[in-house]
């Protein structure tokens, strides 16, 4: 009788052990959305909380930088979950962001961004760029989808959606919570900054900003859908209208990397973020640009250096005292005190 009380013992605790390590388990999935805007569908990447079951990944790995172990096509958990929507920088792809969408999946949140098309590594170029409205609207489609599909609309809870983004894709999350832009002075931006990595861009393809559709680039493209956004370095932050950021009425969380003297005009948003009612602005000291993106694989350097490519992908601040982890733990840490604070858990 008491080895029997013994054993039942055993195996509640180890269901309940499981049931805990389980809760802290992340889902990955592709997922087709539809794209009226684009014509075709979006390829959509989605990290969720997971019950047990899936395979086992790595994903965002690859030659230069870490992956982030999930598993693949994992049993969602029982929710509903507030929703995270995320936009990749240019040139970049949703894959390069899985350490922070994984992190946000293990705190409770379904995290869900596209591929933008035009603008992601491989299937980029400078007049689709300057195309900027074209990303608001992903993300709006894929709200639409995750909250009317299933099986995701059982899961999300459409009170609590949230959309954060990196470089060009902290100006896409901005543009969602209704801040607008002035392509006039974009352009002057750039003929008073051409050697800015996005100006050097659009030079590069021999694109005059001038002859851009000036409606859809001034256009306001919120999703009254989102209640809370974090945007990382966002770009084209000399074009922001004052008037428009006045107007946000949801919480806006900016967060520089850098300090004052070295982050670039082309995403300083110290001035502009005090002009949001709501809003609240962070740095990341001993940081740059581009230490946002996952750790690099070892030899990564070595690699870029033998093959002759000048990407800046791997380069994080000279004679600073943190790794790109250390960066990373800093900045997963303010985004998911904020998204906890605006959305809940």
């Amino acid at each position: 009788m008491k080895l029997n009380r013994f054993l039942l013992v055993t195996c509640l605790a180890a269901m309940a052990l499981q049931t805990a390590h389980a809760a802290d388990r992340v889902g990955v999935r592709t997922v087709e959305v539809p794209s009226a805007a684009r014509g075709a569908n979006l390829k959509v990447t989605v990290w969720y909380p997971a019950a047990v079951g899936g395979t086992r990944v790595l994903v965002g790995n690859d030659r230069l930088l870490k992956g982030t172990e999930a598993w693949k096509d994992a049993p969602l958990s029982e929710g509903p979950f507030p929703l995270l929507v995320v936009s990749h920088g240019s040139g970049g792809g949703i894959a390069n962001l899985d350490w922070i969408a994984t992190r946000l999946a293990e705190a409770g949140f379904v995290v869900a961004g596209p591929n933008h098309p035009g603008t992601t590594r491989g299937d980029s170029t400078p007049a689709d760029t300057t195309k900027i409205w074209q990303r608001p609207a992903d993300l709006s489609d894929v709200i639409t989808a995750l909250t009317t599909q299933s099986p995701w609309s059982s899961h999300v809870d459409t009170g609590r959606i949230g959309a954060f983004g990196f470089s060009l894709g902290g100006h896409t999350v901005l543009a969602t919570a209704g801040g607008r832009v002035k392509l006039e002075a974009y352009a002057r931006y750039c003929e008073n900054n051409p050697m800015m990595p996005d100006c050097v861009w659009f030079a590069s393809g021999g694109v005059d900003l001038r002859k851009t559709d000036k409606a859809l680039f001034e256009q306001s493209n919120r999703d009254p859908r989102i209640k809370s956004v974090v945007a990382i370095d966002p770009s084209i932050a000399p074009a922001f209208t004052v008037e428009s950021l006045r107007a946000v009425a949801i919480p806006v969380h900016i967060i520089n990397l850098g300090n004052a003297r070295t982050i670039p005009v082309a995403v300083k948003f110290d001035r502009l973020a005090s002009e949001i009612p709501d809003g609240d602005y962070k740095t990341v000291d001993d940081a740059v640009h581009l230490s946002f993106l996952a750790e690099c694989q070892p030899g990564a350097h070595e690699l870029l250096k033998a093959t002759g490519d000048d990407d800046p992908i791997c380069d994080d601040a000279k004679d600073s005292p943190k790794t790109r982890a250390d960066i990373n733990a800093e900045v997963a840490a303010m985004m998911e005190a904020a998204f906890l604070r605006d959305l809940g858990r």
